[in-house]
């Protein structure tokens, strides 16, 4: 199918960027013997859970080992995999005694609950647990995970133009070239388009990078049409001319093989004499490796979570209703919802299940002074938590002995964080810093100058903000439309999520707002962490996995 001679940019913007696929392969160790004359026939069956759902929907099973206690299964799962979510598996072992698929008709041998993000981050991505059975010792599974993808190539490419038509009545052209994939049913999906460079007929477009499989599906031999286009407002953007290409021609470089007449089928058609409408040189060609960031927890990268939590007084009395820290036996409040959406979902990526956590902005015992990172569990020499429950139970220790005050400083939290990621750049923890607080930040030049600094290091900060605040501020350090500046100098990456709680409130569904919350503070995530990883040409391996993580040596 020939594409048309003229093409709306506006269709262009913007990808779906499909789910990461992982593929699940189940083992088992010393089932239960529900035989009498063999030895069982098991079957394993995974299910899934929907967020804020407490049943669960069968996924898919595997085929029947015959008489075998431990089985290794061939089939697998394949399931779609988000980092920003808690995804809950359950997988289900029965011995088959007959042919039918009614699970209650065949020998129940036990069960295990995991998350998929215990699978994905545990070492090597495998992850073992013993099953809950009719028996004391019903065995174990082991869930073995690893990432599908046919082709994680990416290539760099840039072009310039020479000589093209003229097509504007006044001036010259507004040049940007349009990449096509061939599809196996030789049908052409676009796939890339540059920037167009107003009022030249010389264009230099500037690099651009591309996933193999999406300019080519991974077939280097395969046709890429390329059109070059002449911009126009109205988005009746006219053909200049068309050439073909492949990646294999391309991987060769710059060169004479790689400068392409650009050819308009109807003047070729109706002009004699007709030869091109102008050149298009390949200037830069390069292909390398893609790594993700299920290659790098592969590798032996460790999350490093760090929570800090906003003791000013502008939260209000903790002890009265209306603060934002009051503590209602029946429905916690905006920190703990926040603690536990973010937390639950981090912890899995930490072998030690050991989390630092502080506080800012209060008066402490018994000197009274304010502190602006002061320890959560009152150890003045470790903020260690055990698991996230550890940490709530420290905060709402800190409640009961610390007095609100001020004011709202961000930067001596972040400074502090941001010591720790220093030393830790080769690529085996990477640190992630929430900051929960109610917004009004009196530090903001500090802060800012803080980030660009930490933009530098393999750190994160998510920033959720509770109550009813003007949080423009906030806004302006998540910088996705102008990255976060300071005295001239702009991050080298987008670090801040901020995300207001207040978004998430007011859901009758206490259980399905706290999953929303978790999935959009943690969304940008594993790109921030292969960005850094990419600026630092770190690749996925075995770093140096140290006998304490680096918090466990936090000090004053």
């Amino acid at each position: 199918m020939a594409a048309p001679s003229a093409l709306n940019v506006d269709m262009l913007s913007g990808q779906d960027v499909p789910a990461t696929r992982v593929e699940l392969t189940i083992s088992c160790r010393n089932l239960l013997d529900m035989d009498t004359f063999s030895k069982s026939d098991p079957l394993c069956v995974m299910f899934t859970q929907e967020v804020g759902q407490k049943s669960f929907r069968e996924f898919g099973r595997t085929e029947v080992i015959w008489n075998n206690l431990n089985p290794k299964f061939v089939k697998k799962f394949v399931i779609d995999y988000f980092f920003e979510e808690k995804q809950i598996l359950k997988f289900e072992l029965y011995d088959v005694d007959s042919k039918s698929p009614d699970l209650s008709k065949h020998d129940y041998l036990g069960h295990a609950v995991c998350t998929l993000g215990e699978i994905m981050g545990s070492r090597g991505c495998k992850f073992t647990k013993f099953l809950s059975g009719p028996a004391k010792d019903s065995g174990s599974i082991t869930i073995k995970g690893e990432e599908l993808s046919d082709c994680r190539d990416l290539i760099t490419l840039q072009f310039k133009g020479d000589k093209l038509d003229k097509k504007d009545f006044i001036g010259k052209s507004d040049p940007f070239l349009v990449f096509h994939r061939c599809n196996e049913d030789l049908s052409y999906t676009i796939c890339h388009k540059t920037e167009y460079i107003k009022k030249t007929l010389k264009p230099r477009w500037k690099s651009f990078n591309i996933m193999l499989r999406t300019l080519c599906n991974a077939d280097k031999h395969r046709t890429i049409k390329v059109e070059c286009f002449d911009w126009n407002r109205n988005g009746s953007h006219s053909l200049i001319g068309t050439f073909e290409t492949s990646v294999s021609e391309l991987a060769k470089g710059p060169g004479q093989s790689n400068v392409y007449p650009l050819i308009h089928s109807k003047k070729q058609a109706k002009k004699k004499g007709y030869r091109d409408s102008g050149l298009i040189t390949l200037m830069s060609c390069k292909i390398e490796p893609q790594f993700t960031f299920l290659d790098y927890i592969r590798g032996g990268c460790q999350l490093a979570f760090t929570v800090a939590i906003d003791f000013t007084a502008s939260n209000g009395d903790p002890r009265q209703p209306t603060s934002l820290h009051y503590v209602n036996p029946y429905q916690p409040n905006a920190y703990l919802r926040a603690l536990r959406a973010v937390g639950e979902v981090i912890q899995d990526y930490d072998h030690d299940k050991l989390f630092p956590a502080l506080g800012f902005g209060a008066r402490l015992p018994p000197t009274r002074q304010v502190q602006h990172e002061f320890f959560l569990n009152g150890d003045p020499a470790d903020p260690m938590c055990v698991g996230i429950e550890g940490v709530v139970a420290a905060y709402q220790q800190a409640l009961v002995t610390v007095e609100l005050y001020g004011p709202t400083l961000f930067a001596p939290i972040i400074n502090h964080v941001a010591r720790f990621a220093n030393a830790k750049q080769d690529g085996s923890e990477y640190f992630i810093l929430l900051i929960i607080t109610d917004g009004c930040i009196c530090d903001m030049a500090n802060t800012k100058e803080a980030i660009v600094n930490a933009a530098q290091l393999p750190m994160s900060i998510i920033i959720v903000g509770v109550g009813k605040e003007d949080f423009s501020n906030m806004e302006e350090l998540d910088g996705d439309e102008v990255r976060v500046s300071s005295r001239g100098r702009f991050a080298e990456r987008d670090i801040v999520q901020f995300v207001p709680f207040r978004e998430f409130e007011g859901e009758g569904n206490r259980i399905l707002s706290q999953a929303r919350l978790a999935k959009e503070v943690l969304y940008e995530i594993p790109d921030q962490i292969t960005s850094y990883m990419r600026s630092k040409n770190i690749v996925p391996g075995n770093p140096p996995s140290p006998s304490l993580t680096s918090y466990q040596s936090f000090r004053n």
